[in-house]
């Protein structure tokens, strides 16, 4: 063997590589547009929760 450990090293580095290509990339399927919507719906469901735990201006001075 006269590589010595040059094919592991070459596996390591092809292998990080790989890794940080596909690091920001999401893989659920959907389009652009059905993402966006998605999110829309959660901040719009997130905003609905954090007004109805907002407590009113009569309960507040209490």
């Amino acid at each position: 063997m006269t590589r010595g450990n040059q094919r592991e090293l070459a596996r390591a580095k092809n292998q990080k590589k790989q890794q940080e290509l596909t690091k920001g990339k999401r893989d659920d399927g959907l389009t652009l547009e059905q993402r966006k919507f998605r999110d829309a719906e959660m901040m719009r469901e997130k905003q609905r929760k954090k007004e109805e735990a907002k407590p009113g201006p009569a309960q507040s001075c209490k």
